[in-house]
Parts: structure tokens; C-alpha cells; sequence
């Protein structure tokens, strides 16, 4: 199961984009670096993860959004 994540950076800066569970634990980190300016888009490529409510946490810089998601098998 593919799921897209899509985001832009409208400045370089260090980005975190992490993947947690319904009780807040992380469940895995897909970005941890320095993005340049632009869109980008990240396939999560979810075989192990069971159906359900998980949530995606983007930072870069003094930026921060969580968003949550439906992962249906």
C-alpha cells in the first residue's frame, strides 16, 4: 500500500517528516535533512503498517503541521 505525502518548502531549510501511531508514538522517521526551496512529494510505502489512523508531522525550521491520515488495506 503507497500513500502520498506532498509538501512544499518555500525556504532551504532542515526537515523532519515523521509517521506516528494513534497514541502518539513514532513510528518511523522518512526525512531528516536540509530540503532546498520547492514541492515535493514522499510515497510512503506502508507494507508492515496494519489499517488504521496514523498521523504525519512535518518541521522545517519554525514550521510545524500535523496532519492526519487513513491507512486502509
Amino acid at each position: 500500500m503507497k500513500t502520498d505525502l506532498k509538501f512544499a518548502i518555500p525556504e532551504a531549510a532542515d526537515v523532519k517528516l515523521e509517521i506516528y501511531d494513534a497514541l502518539g508514538r513514532v513510528i518511523e522517521t522518512l526525512i531528516n535533512e536540509k530540503l532546498a526551496t520547492g514541492n515535493y512529494s514522499y510515497y510512503l510505502n506502508a507494507p508492515k503498517l496494519s489499517s488504521g489512523v496514523y498521523f504525519y508531522r512535518l518541521s522545517a525550521g519554525n514550521f510545524v503541521e500535523t496532519k492526519k491520515f487513513i491507512l486502509l488495506k
